[in-house]
């Protein structure tokens, strides 16, 4: 493990226009989850997002510019990318959260939004935010597959582009179904350098799925679920569900954006339910609409969509740190759980 020093990496132009490139300001036509699925009409080009070393470049630039930040190497992947760590760890007292994005490789726009956020932490729209809550973010766990170096073929995925995008690692493995054996450097770098190291009070593990998902008839911009395994303290699970609660009210209130509860299974090889298992950690998932590359046609997602996307993914991280560091969790309503239905698929048409 290796802590980077401070030093003024200029930031690729291409890593500087990916913000610009999906604009913030989406209308609210597609905002609320009905902006264009692929159906083979709408763009879907990799060229536009953040590569493995724009990202680590941009996020070297960000600790030279902020004094509360720090930048870690965790460990490499298994084609040997370092795998980073963004600390703002100012009092070990604090209550900690971290953000885990792209365990999927061909999920990428939660890493475009955590990317926006760690700038938002380093200006004035976040000040004093910081001083009453550590925060952790890696910000792309499964590095090879984002830039899709893999040792098996990625021939029928849709993505054009200088990359295709794909959910398993460089040697074909889900990591999100590796928190148990812990087999793979990059889920092995994960729980010994971060999980195992850090006293986290709560994680949200950001993901896509597809892009077909409706709740009450209208197509969802995300859906959310707490861990479900048995075995989960309840305390744990009553915060996961205040954590859940913080979100949906920030999102769901917004008009741009509409969610329903994940329909997702109980076992601890996931990290939503491993982690909240082992480490007594409240945990959430979080599933963007769309995926940025796959080999379903219905998975992929248009990218005039990715624009309110990036805004729903800072909004849920800035929303959570705020109401860790106020406190106002411990008030948060999670009865809305009991009556938040569970996304369905959109029937063909």
């Amino acid at each position: 493990m290796k802590t980077l020093k401070k030093g003024a990496l200029t930031l690729s132009l291409a890593g500087a226009l990916v913000f610009s490139a999906v604009p913030m300001n989406s209308t609210v036509v597609e905002a609320v989850g009905n902006g264009p699925g692929y159906g083979g009409n709408e763009t879907i080009n990799t060229s536009i997002l953040t590569t493995y070393s724009e990202m680590a470049d941009y996020l070297q630039k960000q600790e030279a510019k902020q004094q509360n930040m720090e930048l870690e190497v965790i460990g490499e992947s298994v084609k040997g990318r370092d795998l980073f760590l963004v600390k703002y760890m100012t009092n070990p007292e604090n209550p900690t959260i971290l953000f885990l994005t792209q365990q999927h490789g061909n999920e990428q726009l939660t890493t475009e939004g955590a990317l926006e956020f760690i700038k938002h932490l380093g200006t004035g729209k976040m000040k004093g935010v910081t001083d009453n809550v550590n925060i952790l973010v890696v910000p792309m766990l499964n590095p090879d597959g984002a830039m899709g170096d893999v040792d098996f073929s990625l021939d029928d995925y849709i993505a054009s582009g200088d990359r295709n995008l794909t959910r398993l690692n460089a040697v074909g493995v889900d990591l999100n179904r590796d928190h148990v054996t812990k087999i793979q450097p990059e889920t092995q770098a994960l729980h010994t350098n971060v999980m195992s190291k850090y006293d986290i009070d709560y994680m949200i593990d950001l993901h896509h799925q597809g892009a077909n998902s409706e709740r009450d008839g209208e197509l969802v911009s995300g859906s959310i679920l707490y861990p479900t395994s048995p075995n989960v303290d309840p305390d744990v699970l009553e915060g996961s569900k205040k954590l859940g609660s913080v979100v949906f009210d920030a999102i769901d209130s917004k008009g741009w954006g509409h969610l329903g509860k994940y329909n997702g299974g109980d076992a601890e090889t996931i990290s939503r339910n491993g982690i909240a298992v082992e480490y007594g950690i409240s945990t959430l998932l979080f599933e963007m609409r769309g995926m940025s590359d796959h080999y379903y046609d219905s998975y992929v997602l248009g990218q005039k969509s990715n624009g309110y996307l990036i805004k729903q993914t800072v909004t849920t991280l800035e929303s959570t740190v705020r109401a860790i560091a106020d406190g106002s969790i411990e008030d948060a309503d999670t009865s809305f759980w009991d009556t938040l239905a569970f996304q369905q698929t959109r029937p063909s048409e």
